[in-house]
């Protein structure tokens, strides 16, 4: 009988044990086996989580990365359309320089005059073969987009607000305008 006592022990143990479960299962309103799988569906989200916040991590890097190769791309075409443009504005720069010399040469006024104004046409060419346009403004109607209105003055010849008279050229490039002309507006 001796031996006996014991296992009552661990029975009268057990029974405490699942009363006292049975109390929390009604205080909480779960069982043991739901918040055993409560417990399983929380270390499979920490997980998923986890998983997330690495992609997270690793998509801001390749992100990052775009941006800097990007910015590097833009820098690089930027240089070479202007290594583009010098190019071109060299052998205009090589003509005026032959006009100066054949002036200094000859002191013919005249010669002179003549290179200097091939020298500037051959430059408004090449300007206008990369996009840059002339605003035209005389006879226009006043439009503050284009045109910088410094002085109005009477006339009889335009219409009110009419573009009269050119102070400064204005230019667009490719469609857009880069410096307004700056003219003269008739007002009656």
């Amino acid at each position: 009988m001796v031996g006996k006592k014991p296992e009552d022990e661990d029975k009268q143990e057990r029974k405490e044990e699942a009363k006292v479960e049975e109390e929390a299962e009604e205080k909480i309103g779960i069982s043991k086996n739901e918040l055993e799988k409560l417990r399983k569906d929380l270390e499979v989200k920490k997980a998923e989580a986890a998983e997330y916040l690495d992609h997270l991590k690793r998509l801001k890097a390749e992100f990052e990365n775009y941006k800097k190769r990007l910015l590097r791309e833009q820098t690089q075409f930027l240089e070479l359309a202007a290594q583009d443009l010098i190019s071109k504005l060299l052998p205009i720069v090589d003509n005026f320089e032959l006009a100066l010399i054949a002036a200094e040469n000859s002191k013919d006024f005249d010669k002179l005059v003549k290179g200097i104004e091939m020298v500037y046409g051959e430059l408004k060419d090449m300007l206008h073969h990369e996009g840059l346009k002339v605003i035209e403004a005389i006879g226009k109607e006043f439009d503050p987009q284009v045109h910088e209105a410094v002085m109005k003055v009477h006339s009889d010849e335009y219409a009110d607000n009419t573009v009269v008279d050119v102070l400064r050229q204005g230019y667009t490039f490719k469609g857009r305008v880069i410096r307004p002309a700056m003219v003269k507006v008739a007002k009656k």
